[in-house]
């Protein structure tokens, strides 16, 4: 059974493959040095550096501490949550609180309720009451994920959706 579970080597692999997946798509963020590292054989940096975003450093005043969750299947990697710990203007623009990416393998296979749905648990777990979401307008499948897990619409702004989650009622 899937579960959100903090991002380790059980399922690096998977992972690795994961992120050749999004950068076949042209997926902007998955083409940052970052993943570079990660694809060079430098996975424990990258895992280092995932969980060094979580926290408030000096020097990253302008960064939003943001924790990194994987969906995993037992050694399967099948998408990302991003939580992020508080908003910026920009952040409540285009971003909010939570952001997600399913792999492209476990698109359609009904993973993405319940992995936002947990992530939203989180989101609670963190301190977060309600929680921002964004959505590109003409992102059906993730607007209707979103709707599922309880997200009122709030705001449209050109192509930009906004809803707003209350954490503590995200269905299981």
């Amino acid at each position: 059974m899937p579960a959100l579970v903090p991002p380790s080597h059980h399922v690096r692999d998977s992972y690795l493959r994961a992120v050749a997946e999004y950068r076949s798509e042209g997926r902007r963020r998955y083409l940052k040095p970052r993943y570079d590292a990660a694809l060079a054989g430098e996975f424990d940096r990258h895992l280092e550096d995932l969980a060094r975003d979580a926290t408030e450093c000096p020097g990253r005043e302008t960064q939003v501490p943001q924790t990194t969750l994987w969906w995993v299947d037992g050694a399967e990697f099948l998408g990302t949550v991003r939580i992020r710990h508080r908003l910026t203007d920009e952040l409540r623009r285009s971003g909010g609180h939570l952001g997600y990416d399913l792999r492209p393998a476990a698109r359609g296979r009904g993973h993405g309720t319940p992995m936002v749905a947990a992530a939203l648990r989180a989101a609670a777990a963190l301190g977060i009451e309600c929680a921002l979401l964004t959505v590109d307008a003409a992102n059906t499948p993730s607007r209707r994920i979103i709707e599922r897990v309880g997200g009122l619409r709030w705001q449209a702004d050109g192509d930009r959706l906004r809803f707003w989650v209350p954490t503590h009622v995200a269905p299981a």
